[in-house]
């Protein structure tokens, strides 16, 4: 996806329920999700037409409302199925690369966050 266009979202908060532990399902926690769409925006560009882009606003609602509503033990598994949910709602999507970051990883040492980045493509 190297030549292609790109919107990019990042830091996006989302407080969710997802992890191994109990505690982490049942008090859920913060996650990061930084977000790179790839699309042809060229129409978009030159017509300056929203319509012939990909809505960033709304891909933000549904990343925070797929994360919310779905409950998972690992963060590869709630990466995927954000870029499975990302490419079959949106028909000009042509690949997407997620970073789901948790800050408050329960690992028993400091540290900024832990994390998984994935890419999936049409």
């Amino acid at each position: 996806m190297r030549h292609t266009d790109r919107i990019v979202i990042d830091g996006l908060e989302v407080f969710a329920n997802h992890g191994v532990y109990p505690e982490e399902n049942a008090l859920g926690q913060k996650f990061i999700v930084s977000l790179v769409l790839y699309a042809d925006l060229r129409a978009a560009g030159e017509h300056d037409n929203l319509d012939a882009s990909i809505d960033y606003g709304s891909v933000c609602h549904d990343v925070d409302g797929y994360l919310r509503e779905h409950t998972f033990k690992l963060i590869e598994a709630a990466a995927e199925g954000t870029a499975q949910m990302l490419l079959r709602r949106y028909s000009s999507l042509l690949g997407v690369r997620i970073k789901l970051d948790k800050p408050w990883a329960p690992v028993g040492l400091p540290l900024a966050s832990c994390g998984v980045e994935i890419e999936r493509v049409r």
